[in-house]
């Protein structure tokens, strides 16, 4: 989709991307308010997580696949129909079947966003302006989920049930599902999109060896922030830090995180790819490193000054996938990109959780410090697959 006012579509992708990782991360605060309404056994718990997350993760290469035949603000706003739906039926939901049902179905339709509004801002911002352009985008993903998860915990405190805010949203969700349709000028019909996808012929990869090293780039970086993520605060507490102080460690690392976002996709734009990827890789590393070394109130005032690297390498490396696919092919590259991501979401808690367990949080933790530094030289096998003119394979 080649969007008519970039700006406006820059707006509505923010829009949803508020949307959509507002109503995502919810369920952290519904959860326990779910098992004490209905009972619920924590095995049914993680139940209605992994539906949710799982339906977030299987759905996210067939949008891509889909929106290259109907449009990708056809199926965003499918999509974002669907999951504030989802999310008016929880609230009327009558016990854990109806709640598994609901939330994998929001899933479902919250997994068409993040790979059709990543499309449509690339389409948008075709060469300057891209990169600043996803990282205000990926920006908005954090402030939806402060938003969100806190305004319902205020209303909660306050005494309010919590099944109307949950309505509320869902309600809000069809409202944007709506107005998307038409802030998203200029897109392309059906017919259109199926004709230029005819001419590009499979994933429509224009370097192979570049894509393959980016891909292999996320994986690492997004193990290692999920990781770090699970395991920050067992680290303050095994350095003395109480269980209160410690369960800060990850707001702290997001609010930094919210200005990396933004901030290294304006970098990329003013020094490039290459090197602002590896600015905040080794920054990453050198600040893991830190903080396993120093004590538990120093290490958690670094939190925020690490959160900038560690969430804000996402943004130049989403950027980077238009300078590698055909826009025909954005759709499904973006639903593969982001597909990858969310399985070191599943994967590397697991895996690092195991060698914490065995091995203590701290060497865990300090084998993330390790593995981020090999995307160092991934980035000298992606520098000359970027910013060129690149052969079509």
């Amino acid at each position: 989709m080649k969007s008519g006012n970039p700006k406006q579509a820059l707006s509505t992708c923010c829009a949803a991307h508020t949307l959509h990782d507002g109503l995502s991360d919810l369920t952290y605060v519904l959860l326990p308010l779910l098992a004490q309404t209905f009972g619920l056994t924590l095995a049914q718990v993680g139940m209605i997580r992994a539906a949710h997350r799982t339906a977030m993760a299987a759905f996210q290469i067939p949008a891509g696949l889909v929106a290259e035949r109907f449009g990708e603000r056809n199926l965003l706003a499918i999509g974002t129909a669907l999951a504030g739906a989802a999310f008016v039926g929880l609230g009327y939901a009558n016990g854990f079947w109806m709640i598994l049902v609901a939330l994998f179905f929001a899933g479902m339709g919250s997994a068409v966003q993040h790979p059709l509004c990543s499309t449509i801002i690339s389409n948008a911002y075709p060469e300057a302006g891209r990169r600043t352009a996803l990282g205000t985008y990926n920006l908005f993903g954090d402030v939806g989920k402060f938003a969100f998860g806190g305004l319902l915990s205020l209303l909660l405190m306050a005494g309010m049930p919590w099944q109307g805010p949950v309505v509320a949203y869902g309600i809000i969700g069809l409202v944007i599902a709506g107005l998307a349709c038409f802030w998203l000028t200029g897109s392309r019909p059906a017919s259109t999109h199926e004709h230029a996808a005819a001419t590009v012929k499979g994933w429509g990869i224009r370097n192979r060896r570049g894509f393959i090293a980016l891909c292999l780039i996320e994986i690492i970086d997004s193990s290692t922030r999920v990781g770090f993520l699970t395991l920050i605060a067992f680290l303050l507490i095994d350095k003395g830090l109480s269980t209160g102080w410690a369960t800060l460690a990850v707001p702290l690392i997001l609010v930094g995180g919210m200005a990396g976002k933004l901030a290294c996709g304006m970098l990329a734009e003013r020094v490039g790819i290459i090197r602002t990827i590896i600015i905040t890789e080794v920054v990453t590393g050198i600040g893991i490193f830190a903080a396993v070394t120093l004590p538990g109130i120093a290490a958690a005032l670094l939190l925020p000054l690490l959160g900038v690297a560690l969430q804000g390498t996402s943004s130049v490396l989403y950027a980077t996938i238009g300078d590698l696919v055909e826009r025909e092919r954005l759709p499904r590259a973006f639903g593969l990109f982001y597909t990858l991501g969310s399985l070191c979401g599943i994967a590397a808690p697991l895996g690092y959780g195991i060698i914490g367990d065995h091995l203590g949080v701290s060497h865990a933790i300090a084998l993330m410090g390790i593995a981020i530094f090999l995307t160092l030289p991934l980035c000298a096998v992606l520098r000359p697959c970027v910013n060129t003119e690149l052969i079509k394979i």
